[in-house]
């Protein structure tokens, strides 16, 4: 595992982040989104998506718990856990359909412990003055390592 950490200084800076990361993502796997409320995870996957080629809106899936970007490819499944009940629930909507299918982002991923698979990416997120502080850990062979890319925004 590698970790880094960095700043970023406004919500583009948050975005360009997500951007750097598709740019790097494998075809398949699971990232997890780390952060209190209002601590950037969503703006960070519209910056993802936008950098994937997705044009329309993108919101967090609290209600739905998972959005699916089926038209990109790889396909990338956005969800959000924060309402999620139980673990197990995962099961229920299909989640083993979608590992394989492609990149799951992942918000709120301890409630969905047991059950998510491993990440091979974490992004943490904190609100820092009118920035954010972030701390990228890469779990596998598959992501560059954690300092490549933070670099990768810049």
């Amino acid at each position: 595992m590698t970790r880094a950490r960095g700043h970023l200084v406004d919500e583009a800076a948050t975005e360009a982040l997500g951007a750097a990361l598709h740019r790097h993502q494998p075809a398949s796997g699971c990232v997890h989104l780390i952060g209190d409320l209002g601590a950037g995870k969503t703006t960070l996957v519209r910056g993802w998506l936008r950098a994937a080629g997705h044009a329309g809106a993108v919101r967090s899936p609290t209600y739905t718990l998972v959005e699916p970007y089926a038209l990109i490819d790889p396909p990338i499944f956005h969800l959000d856990l924060y309402r999620l009940a139980d673990a197990e629930e995962l099961e229920f909507i299909g989640l083993r359909d979608w590992v394989d299918a492609g990149l799951l982002l992942v918000e709120w991923p301890a409630r969905g412990a047991g059950v998510l698979p491993p990440p091979g990416l974490s992004v943490s997120l904190a609100a820092a003055g009118p920035g954010r502080d972030v701390t990228v850990e890469s779990h596998s062979r598959d992501w560059p390592t954690a300092m490549q890319l933070i670099q990768a925004m810049q």
